[in-house]
């Protein structure tokens, strides 16, 4: 009980009374005050890739020559 609380406001009003999370000013639950959240340069948050434009367009391309492929095959 000695260690600083979170002080976020509940639903209730009231202050939420968990342990803030070491070095931060809020608990795990509601650490979007200024000095909690994600450390600057998460590298844990960087997209990886799939989605982008580019795999798209080229996944489509692949699945096209693959359908045109199974085609050609089926008429041999």
């Amino acid at each position: 009980m000695q260690s600083p609380r979170c002080g976020a406001k509940t639903r209730a009003g009231t202050p939420c009374l968990a342990p803030a999370t070491r070095g931060r000013a809020r608990c795990r639950m509601h650490g979007g005050a200024a000095g909690s959240g994600a450390p600057d340069g998460n590298r844990n948050a960087l997209k990886h890739g799939v989605y982008t434009s580019e795999a798209i367009e080229w996944r489509k391309q692949i699945n096209q020559l693959m359908r045109s492929s199974r085609a050609l095959n089926a008429e041999i």
